[in-house]
């Protein structure tokens, strides 16, 4: 069995997604923490993350290792971030299905 992990970033706090999401997501396949990892770009942060270039520039590291995003598509539309988000290499879903297969299932789900 795999150990996999999907944390929910939704958080529209500069800090916590520089100290805490991307920081921890930049290290944990490397470290051997999880077998798998997935961070679900929800809510606010999807507008943080596409106007901050400081926090793109984190991210892209963080997908480097081989850490999986995915962004809510109906908040991305809302924000006018879509094509950013795209173009930064996310995939926009209906996160709901995914949070909710990830909750019933051996998946660890945090959320910030």
């Amino acid at each position: 069995m795999k150990n996999k992990l999907m944390i929910v970033w939704s958080s529209s706090e500069k800090e916590v997604a520089k100290k805490l999401i991307l920081m921890y997501g930049s290290v944990i396949l490397e470290r051997k923490y999880w077998d798998e990892a997935t961070i679900i770009v929800w809510g606010p942060s999807a507008k943080l993350l596409a106007e901050d270039e400081e926090l793109q520039k984190q991210f892209e590291v963080v997908k480097k290792s081989g850490v999986k995003f995915f962004a809510c598509v109906v908040c991305a539309d809302s924000y006018g971030v879509s094509d950013t988000l795209r173009e930064l290499g996310i995939t926009l879903i209906h996160t709901g299905e995914m949070l909710t297969e990830a909750l019933q299932s051996d998946v660890k789900v945090i959320t910030f």
